[in-house]
């Protein structure tokens, strides 16, 4: 389990109308190697609306088809969830994440 990992979970939530839905993870890299139980993820949605905390991916990373991650809706994970391996970012499309993160969160340098 790495930072920039998507993973596919079945039924991540009860308000959820999806039976599946991706995600990335976002933490940072010692948090998942320690006993913490939960990481950060972002969800991955088919809609993309060129938002500035929005980074389109697709099936270079493992999707079936072009979506988006949304790092405006940050959630805690169970690490167990995450199970269902489906791809990475690369090394260029992880910088992109990194500054769509800094954007939602308002992190100095961001603009």
């Amino acid at each position: 389990m790495r930072r920039s990992n998507l993973y596919r979970v079945k039924r991540p939530s009860s308000r959820d109308s999806k039976k599946y839905r991706s995600f990335i993870i976002v933490s940072r890299q010692i948090l998942i190697e320690s006993k913490f139980s939960t990481v950060i993820c972002a969800p991955i949605y088919t809609s993309y609306d060129g938002l500035s905390t929005q980074v389109p991916v697709g099936i270079e990373e493992g999707l079936k088809h072009d979506s988006a991650i949304h790092c405006d809706e940050l959630i805690s994970m169970p690490k167990s969830m995450l199970t269902n391996f489906i791809g990475q970012l690369s090394a260029e499309k992880l910088k992109y994440l990194e500054h769509a993160l800094k954007i939602a969160l308002q992190i100095d340098g961001a603009y």
